[in-house]
């Protein structure tokens, strides 16, 4: 009649985890996470190694589990997006065994049907009861949606809600049901929620990407796909959200209303939802606090899985119901092959996420970067690595220029119509090397660090560990 148990260390015990398995974790708390650190700290006291962990995305707040990948507590990780110290860890070769980068849709795609199989889940849980209903929208530690959670919660041996809040049963709303449960632990915390936000998640304040996202704003107008029920995603880029802006007032001035607002979810789309330009907000993950209020409080705010959201395994998935997706890069080559990955000297440093999910399903992907990044050519001939393939890019827009798939004929054909800068992208590499100076490539080794997956399951990519000093 009770679940709850009292140490980290007596639930790994009771698991059966032992050398060699794979545990997960969610991400929703983001850079205030402080579950992976406590957990990997207690199976490391237990005495475990070999463990694959398989989080749904790594941040620089996760830097203490580099210590257990030098002594071979952890061998193996599994994960759609890797930032800070554990990146840079990983791309200097300190695990012998290649990071699996698989996509937000296709980490539930491997989980659901077999492919990444999970030992023992750990979900870091705002609230819980002794039961094991989990909700993310309350308490002191509250996230909002635990869309990444569920598939593990579904599919793993066995389930352990980390909780900092234990409330009376039943807990309510009920995000992940006790029938998933095994066992509850209570850790003074879990996290903070001010972490779920970071420069990432926030409208841009940079002149030029202000540029960027009107001219952003006006393809999209332009497509003919800003209607009366359009659906809508950004990306957490500080661009990609003011775009966000540029279009409420088109959507305001044109007097319609969206059908959907997707993805990860801000502030700026809540205001959407509560004027009326969406009709529904559907969340696989909060990006701010006012998020998290909004899935508390309004029943048109809606939760839903990382399956729900963007496998392309399921009988169907949102994505493949968007109109528009705008995005961002870290580069782009002259295929519109994109790279949110690894930065300019081969270091991972980000992942796809639902990068190329939302790609591949939009009816119209916009990428918006700077010509330069960090005083580099974001075009180039061809990107350090591929994570989103440019067949499922349509547009690469810039402070100096739009360039369009050559895919799209009639939607650059509808840009010179209406008197914008649409130019070949070639042109913009020139004009970025004209600039800045053409790049110097990068060397590696013949060290596979990382596989990247597609979201349907194919490799599409590797990362090489890079030689030191480019040497």
């Amino acid at each position: 009649m009770n679940k709850v148990v009292g140490s980290l260390k007596e639930a790994i015990k009771l698991s059966g985890l032992k050398d060699g398995m794979t545990v997960s974790f969610h991400h929703h708390l983001r850079n205030g996470d402080y579950v992976i650190n406590l957990v990997m700290d207690a199976i490391a006291e237990y005495g475990l190694k070999d463990i694959t962990i398989a989080p749904s995305s790594i941040f620089p707040v996760h830097a203490p589990i580099i210590e257990h990948m030098k002594s071979s507590v952890i061998t193996h990780i599994d994960t759609d997006y890797i930032s800070g110290p554990v990146g840079e860890a990983v791309s200097s070769g300190i695990l012998g065994k290649p990071v699996m980068l698989r996509t937000h849709g296709g980490r539930p795609r491997a989980i659901l049907e077999g492919s990444l199989h999970i030992d023992v889940a750990f979900i870091a849980a705002p609230t819980s009861d002794d039961m094991g209903n989990i909700n993310g929208v309350n308490g002191p530690s509250a996230c909002g949606s635990l869309g990444y959670a569920m598939p593990d919660a579904l599919k793993a041996d066995k389930v352990i809600a980390v909780t900092d809040t234990l409330v009376p049963y039943p807990n309510t709303p009920i995000s992940i049901t006790q029938s998933n449960v095994d066992y509850v632990v209570e850790v003074s915390s879990i996290g903070e929620s001010s972490g779920i936000v970071s420069g990432t998640t926030q409208i841009t304040t940079d002149p030029v990407g202000n540029i960027i996202a009107r001219k952003a704003a006006d393809v999209i107008e332009i497509s003919g796909l800003m209607k009366e029920g359009m659906s809508f995603q950004t990306g957490a880029g500080g661009a990609s959200l003011a775009t966000a802006m540029y279009v409420k007032e088109k959507m305001i001035n044109k007097k319609i209303s969206g059908s959907f607002g997707l993805g990860g979810i801000t502030e700026f789309f809540v205001n959407m939802l509560q004027i009326g330009l969406f009709k529904t907000l559907i969340d696989v993950q909060c990006f701010d606090i006012a998020a998290v209020k909004s899935l508390r409080e309004n029943p048109n705010h809606i939760e839903v899985s990382s399956s729900f959201y963007a496998n392309p395994s399921a009988k169907s998935c949102t994505v493949d119901k968007l109109d528009v997706v705008v995005l961002g890069a870290m580069e782009i080559d002259t295929s519109f092959n994109v790279n949110v990955l690894t930065n300019s000297n081969g270091i991972i440093m980000g992942g796809s996420g639902g990068h190329s999910d939302a790609a591949c399903g939009a009816k119209l992907t916009v990428i918006v970067a700077n010509l330069l990044r960090s005083r580099l050519p974001t075009v180039v001939d061809s990107v350090i690595t591929k994570v989103t393939p440019g067949h499922t890019v349509d547009v690469l827009v810039t402070e100096i220029g739009i360039a369009v798939n050559p895919k799209q004929a009639e939607l650059k054909k509808r840009l010179f119509d209406a008197g914008l800068p649409a130019v070949e992208i070639e042109y913009l590499k020139e004009k970025a090397e004209r600039i800045a100076g053409k790049a110097e490539k990068v060397t590696f080794t013949e060290d596979t660090v990382a596989i990247v997956e597609y979201r349907d399951g194919t490799i599409i990519d590797r990362v090489f560990k890079p030689f030191e000093n480019g040497q």
